[in-house]
C-alpha cells in the first residue's frame, strides 16, 4: 500500500470513527461508525449504529445510505468501519459481514477487533476467506473504543485483541 493510500485510509477511517459518537448509547451493543467510499474518494454512504432503528448496525446503515444510482460503484468501493464487521448477530438474521459480501465491496478497513463481550466475531477472517482485501489499522483502535467506554472497561481494552488481522 502506498503512503498516499495509507494516509487516505487513515483519514477516512478517522471520519468513520467520528460517526460512532452519533450513536444512541446502548448497554447491549457497540457504538460504531461506517462509511462506504468509491474508488475515486466519493463518499457514497455513511452510517452509525442505531441510526434509523434500535437494531441497525453501522455497516448496514451505511450500505442503506448508498443511492440506487451508485450501487454499481460498490464493486470497487471500500467500507471504513470503526469496529470489525460482525459475523454473528442476535438482533437480525443478516450480519454485517454478509451485507458487505452481498454488496460486492472488495475492500474493508477497520480500526478495532470486536472483543468477545457479546459474541465471538470472525468478520475479518470471513471476509478475507471470501477473497476480500481486509486492512486493520489497530493504532486507531483506542479512538474507536472511546464511544464504547461505558461497555469496555480499561482492563478489558488491554486484553481485547488477539493481534493484528494482517494486511
Amino acid at each position: 500500500m502506498s503512503e498516499t493510500s495509507e494516509s487516505r485510509d487513515r483519514e477516512l477511517l478517522e471520519q468513520a470513527i467520528a460517526l460512532a459518537w452519533r450513536c444512541p448509547p446502548s448497554e447491549t451493543a457497540f457504538s460504531v461508525g461506517a462509511m462506504v467510499v468509491a474508488d475515486d474518494g466519493t463518499v457514497l454512504g455513511t452510517g452509525w449504529s442505531r441510526k434509523s432503528d434500535p437494531h441497525e448496525h453501522a455497516e448496514e446503515a451505511a450500505l442503506a445510505d448508498v443511492a440506487e444510482a451508485d450501487r454499481d460503484r460498490l464493486a470497487t468501493a471500500t467500507i471504513y468501519t470503526s469496529l470489525e464487521p460482525c459475523s454473528t448477530r442476535a438482533s437480525r438474521p443478516v450480519t454485517c459481514t454478509q451485507h458487505i459480501l452481498q454488496a460486492g465491496i472488495p475492500r474493508i478497513v477497520f480500526a478495532w477487533r470486536e472483543p468477545d463481550l457479546f459474541v465471538d466475531c470472525v468478520g475479518a477472517e470471513t471476509l478475507r476467506a471470501a477473497g476480500r482485501e481486509v486492512h486493520e489499522l489497530a493504532d486507531l483502535a483506542a479512538a474507536a473504543r472511546e464511544p464504547n467506554s461505558h461497555l469496555v472497561p480499561a482492563s478489558f481494552e488491554a486484553a481485547d485483541t488477539d493481534g493484528p488481522a494482517g494486511e
